[in-house]
């Protein structure tokens, strides 16, 4: 894995996919960068931030009643996925959430527009009015438009690129892990 290092831990770069307003295409550009990601031999994780919450868990389900009955946490197996849920009394910091997830070569984020990583904005003309992030929070904008800024731009379609520009960013050389 080529991370880099920090001390006993190795650090797995985090990139925020950032944008001003709701249905500026961060979802959308997460998933071609993800396809991309892969194909290239990327193991990936993705963060996504709720304000509003969110149950994974059904009414009725065994995992629910384990949650109503008063357990912390709350796992589940099966031979192709782990799901851990975990109350908290309040939203988690970005490094806690990110500290919990290991074994990927790149964590990419969505809603965490106000954290201190890195970040690709995503701006599409007929949305944004401006950018939301100050130039020295961005790696790369994606975008509809070009912008004169000194910050790397891609089309919204740009996967192979903004990939391209992550690898000279934090160094990766050729497949990971």
């Amino acid at each position: 894995m080529h991370c880099r290092s920090t001390g006993d831990r190795l650090q797995i770069p985090v990139i925020s996919i950032v944008g001003g307003k709701s249905n500026s295409g961060k979802t959308t550009l997460l998933e071609k960068l993800i396809r991309e990601a892969k194909g290239r031999g990327w193991k990936v994780a993705t963060l996504k931030h709720d304000v509003h919450g969110f149950e994974m868990d059904q009414p009725g389900k065994d995992t629910w009643r384990h949650a109503q009955a008063g357990a912390d946490i709350v796992a589940i197996s099966s031979p192709h996925k782990i799901a851990i849920l975990e109350s908290v009394l309040e939203d988690q910091p970005l490094d806690e959430v990110i500290a919990r997830i290991q074994g990927v070569d790149v964590i990419f984020t969505e809603g965490y527009k106000s954290g201190n990583k890195p970040k690709i904005e995503v701006f599409r003309s007929a949305v944004h009015q401006e950018l939301f992030s100050k130039p020295e929070e961005l790696i790369a904008i994606a975008s509809d438009i070009s912008f004169d800024n000194g910050i790397p731009c891609f089309g919204l379609d740009d996967a192979a690129g903004i990939c391209d520009l992550i690898e000279e960013v934090f160094g990766f050389r050729g497949e990971l892990s």
